[in-house]
């Protein structure tokens, strides 16, 4: 039964009736988009008339302004969007169109969706509907039907409008619908999106003008030559992109590289009239000793320049984000380039980044929520003139993603606070293109650039991209007209010099490090590498916001790096460790990015915002990072991964952190966590967060912060910790035996009198193991770890814990047998007790504790550790109260029968045998909940509680 609604039923008949004038090649696109397409995107439940009253470039449906370049147009018809980022395009072509065989239309939208990074997109004529996945590059030659995922004509609308709607609907595209049909829609081979496209075609220009520099410039440095890569290949890139936008007249570029020799001559005239007109700093020869004067091939320049025009290019740049492009240099910055003894370039991964297994990219929805949570918090409600005092700043900002994020943000709330103040009282801030449209002017956005965003990191190549990335947004919905005019009302150039914005530097060592050392002991290479930054400095670092306090705003992703003697020198170490309490033990760079971003922040309500390993959470070796960030701050909220962020073996949380030097007000601070952030929890419009205060994370052991404790489970939580004995106060806790050669020490027979037998992790069961397989020689190696006392192996009954699993999977082995390392052992002198303690291991009270507490987020390999088995809260026997006696010698007796009927239930040989088994083990296991339920005293609430987990 289909629910296509009033609306399609009419648009379909109206199209059927006139069939013949629609096909007409005098019935136009525009007439189209009236009459039909519009009114079935509303249908959708899309905003297409803009009821809203949303600015033009925060509708949920944007219609394109073509931009006529070259000849033909340049953006699709429909942009449709979900809280300001693109989802999918829509081409609309009149029905006389074929669109299923005619192979233009289909590359035109493919060509569009790819470059913008989309999964998918739709070309319609209302006569048909196909939808395209666009994530893999498409060819000029490629048939309509290439990567055309669904195809329907107007007469299957109302029988498959559910279909349509559980895919393109706004409510669909809100809940996740889309993003899931488009991960169907996904080749699992031959995909090729368009930033490792254009990774690969910047990677080869980079190789094609080092090698050629190097060969034509003998006397070029290694700095001097990644440096002249970098900025010709910037330019580049930066007038390309102006071109596709209509900004640059179109085709200049290839028609110098094309038309000329000597090409780089020509390109060094052209790059200074760019100056001229941008004074950006992207140009500027003045402080650029080394490009004006290289001498490279026009066979190189020509190869770079034709590449990226059609038919050879299948980029679309007008509609490739700057988000996009710094996904591209991120990884373009994992590389760099080196000199041979003989002068020849060479191309070589980073060491750093090599060892990390690639270079990681920020996903734009964390980059999202991190600044709405940050720089929307300290922003909300006040006016631009207020917001001109806010300071953001990310201290490692590779390609700049997170400050593009932040201009981004900035820049859409000042827009929408002029429309909604009298907007015709802020001329010279906005201008009005259309009826009730009206966009900032470039030298507002010059203004909140300037004022607002921050940035420092220690690569020179990755500042001049962030510089780059800034400026880019700085000229989106900007025109040549829009241009022009402004040169003509203003002296200075159209886009800002952002060098007291964006420095390089290393945000965690000071001009300080060089005090007790004879400067003359540290060639250039040294310092280079470790690049020295003053904060203080008025100039060369930020002296005048740290002298008003500090920063309103840290952002980012810092390095996730162990730091230890093979990959740091000894004079780093040591003054990390002199200036970071973070530094101690185990350095990772994370943990000195967050204490060195607190302290960059001003003393009362300014936030923190990062992404970093959920390590931070609750690993043992800094709980004095988190007592301080708490004495410091209060914790807003913590949101972890509920997949991996990265393809790297790393789980992340989102931490946002927000000063607060009033002691009072951070113990009561109500914190919100979620162990369920992905992309869709970001765009939901509802999310869903637990709660609890502050002061309870200081009542847990380490100060660990625990994300799954909330004001529904806490008190619960609190008493079974504070009441109750625990399992490492009362029981022998050990790992089992490693001999660091298995070859040497397993033997599948008793070779010798010390040989013994033994289990593994793999043969512990809940309430049954397995009998050994395997023996072991009982003589402990130089080079063994774990326990190999005899007491341990040789006890003739003990608990057995396998180590390995998102909790402890126990059962008791009534004979002296010895253990692997992947199995921890509980001995107690009285058989009973451990039957007892079994019992309530196995529990579902203790799967409850164990969740709330001890819960790693690791999808592989989840591990039980001594640690956590020691928290496990055992409840104290008075042996002189009947009553609880009584309870203890009935939990025994219960776990007694579960030991015999697992046993009966693994050698039984018969289905129904099994059946039998099974049932009766349910009715036990119920039996034993409910008494540990009634030793732990938990009210029906409680177990309600304990139930759901």
């Amino acid at each position: 039964m289909t629910n296509a609604p009033e609306i399609i039923r009419e648009l379909v008949e109206q199209f059927e009736t006139n069939l013949r004038a629609y096909k007409s090649p005098t019935y136009k696109e525009e007439q189209l988009k009236h009459e039909f397409l519009n009114k079935f995107f509303k249908a959708l439940g899309w905003d297409v008339y803009n009821e809203k009253n949303a600015a033009p470039q925060h509708r949920d449906v944007i219609f394109e302004d073509s931009i006529k370049i070259g000849g033909g147009t340049k953006a699709p018809d429909y942009c449709f969007t979900l809280a300001g980022k693109r989802m999918f395009f829509v081409e609309a072509k009149k029905p006389s169109v074929d669109i299923k065989k005619d192979i233009h239309p289909a590359f035109q939208l493919r060509r569009y969706a790819w470059s913008a990074k989309l999964p998918l997109s739709i070309l319609t004529d209302f006569e048909e509907f196909a939808v395209y996945e666009t994530r893999t590059r498409p060819q000029k030659e490629d048939k309509a039907g290439t990567g055309r995922v669904m195809y329907l004509t107007y007469k299957d609308y109302i029988d498959q409008w559910d279909e349509i709607a559980s895919r393109f609907s706004y409510d669909a595209v809100v809940q996740g619908y889309f993003d899931r049909f488009a991960e169907t829609t996904e080749k699992k081979r031959g995909t090729q999106e368009v930033d490792s496209e254009f990774l690969k075609e910047i990677e080869s220009w980079r190789e094609l003008l080092a090698k050629n520099i190097a060969l034509r410039n003998p006397d070029v440095s290694i700095y001097e030559l990644n440096y002249a890569v970098q900025k010709i290949i910037d330019r580049i890139i930066f007038l390309r992109i102006c071109e596709d936008r209509g900004i640059e007249p179109y085709g200049q570029l290839q028609t110098k590289a094309v038309e000329s020799t000597d090409v780089y001559t020509h390109l060094r005239n052209h790059f200074r009239l760019a100056e001229s007109k941008y004074n950006s700093g992207i140009f500027d020869f003045d402080s650029d000793g080394i490009t004006p004067s290289l001498t490279i091939d026009d066979k190189v320049l020509k190869t770079i320049i034709q590449a990226l025009y059609y038919p050879k290019s299948p980029y679309e740049f007008s509609v490739l984000g700057v988000e996009i492009l710094g996904n591209v240099y991120e990884q373009f910055l994992g590389k760099v380039i080196r000199l041979t003894a003989g002068h020849q370039a060479k191309v070589e991964t980073k060491p750093e980044v090599k060892k990390a297994g690639g270079v990681y990219y920020t996903p734009q929805y964390i980059v999202e929520y991190i600044v709405e949570n940050t720089v929307g918090k300290s922003i909300a409600g006040k006016t631009p003139e207020e917001i001109a005092e806010i300071k953001v700043l990310d201290p490692a900002c590779g390609s700049g993603s997170f400050l593009i994020g932040a201009y981004t943000y900035l820049l859409r709330y000042h827009l929408d606070w002029y429309v909604s103040n009298k907007p015709k009282k802020h001329k010279g801030k906005m201008f009005q293109a259309k009826e009730n449209e009206w966009y900032l002017t470039t030298a507002e956005k010059k203004r909140i650039l300037l004022n607002n965003i921050f940035g420092v990191d220690i690569d020179p190549q990755a500042v001049e991209v962030t510089k780059l990335s800034l400026l880019l947004k700085v000229l989106e919905h900007e025109s040549r007209e829009s241009i022009d005019q402004q040169m003509k009302l203003r002296l200075e150039g159209v886009l800002p010099n952002l060098e007291d914005n964006i420095k390089c530097g290393n945000s965690l060592i000071g001009p300080e490090y060089y005090e007790q050392q004879q400067e003359t002991l540290f060639d250039e290479e040294e310092m280079r590498r470790v690049n020295v930054f003053d904060w203080e400095d008025e100039r060369k670092g930020f002296g005048g916001i740290m002298r008003k306090g500090g920063f309103d705003c840290v952002v980012g992703n810092p390095p996730y790096r162990m730091l230890q003697p093979h990959n740091t020198t000894s004079d780093i170490l040591d003054y990390l460790r002199q200036h970071f309490f973070a530094a101690d033990f185990k350095i990772d760079f994370f943990h000195i990015f967050l204490q060195k971003g607190v302290s960059l922040l001003l003393e009362e309500n300014a936030f923190l915002g990062f992404i970093v390993p959920v390590t931070l959470l609750n690993n043992v070796y800094i709980k004095s990072l988190r007592h301080w960030l708490t004495d410091k701050c209060c914790i807003d909220s913590i949101s972890v991964a509920n997949n991996k962020v990265f393809t790297a073996d790393v789980h992340t949380c989102v931490v946002v952190l927000r000063t607060e030097p009033d002691v009072q007000k951070r113990g009561n601070n109500e914190i919100h966590t979620t162990v369920d952030f992905n992309k869709s929890f970001v765009y939901q419009n509802n999310q869903s967060f637990y709660r609890t205060t502050q002061t309870d994370f200081f009542r847990l052991p380490g100060y660990v912060w625990n994300v799954l404790i909330n004001n529904e489970n806490s008190q619960l939580i609190f008493r079974m910790i504070e009441n109750n004995e625990h399992l490492g106060e009362i029981g022998k806790i050990n790992r089992g035996l490693i001999t660091g050669n298995r070859k040497k020490y397993f033997s599948k027979v008793k070779q010798s009198g010390l040989h013994v037998p033994i289990i593994a992790g793999a043969d512990v069961f809940r309430y049954f193991s397995n009998q050994p397989s395997e023996f072991v020689l009982f003589d402990r190696p130089p080079s063994a770890g774990g326990c190999w006392d005899k007491e341990v192996h040789h006890a003739p009954h003990k608990i057995v814990i396998r180590q390995i699993g998102h909790k402890p999977t126990a059962s008791l082995i009534q004979q002296p047998l010895a253990v692997t390392g992947n199995i921890f052992t509980i001995r107690f002198d009285n058989l009973n007790q451990e039957m007892f303690v079994l019992g309530i291991i196995n529990s579902k009270l203790i799967k409850f504790f164990w969740k709330i507490m001890f819960t790693d987020f690791k999808t592989s390999f989840p591990q039980v550790t001594i640690f956590s088995l020691s928290q496990i809260p055992i409840c104290k026997i008075d042996f002189s109260n009947p009553a609880e006696k009584a309870q203890h010698d009935k939990l025994v007796a219960l776990v007694e029968s579960m030991l015999e009927l697992q046993k009966k239930y693994h050698d039984a040989r018969m289905d129904q045998d099994k059946e039998l088994y099974e049932r009766q083990i349910k009715m036990v296991d119920a039996q034993i909940d409910k008494l540990v339920y009634d030793l732990y005293g938990l009210t029906e609430e409680e177990v309600k509680v304990v139930e759901t987990y």
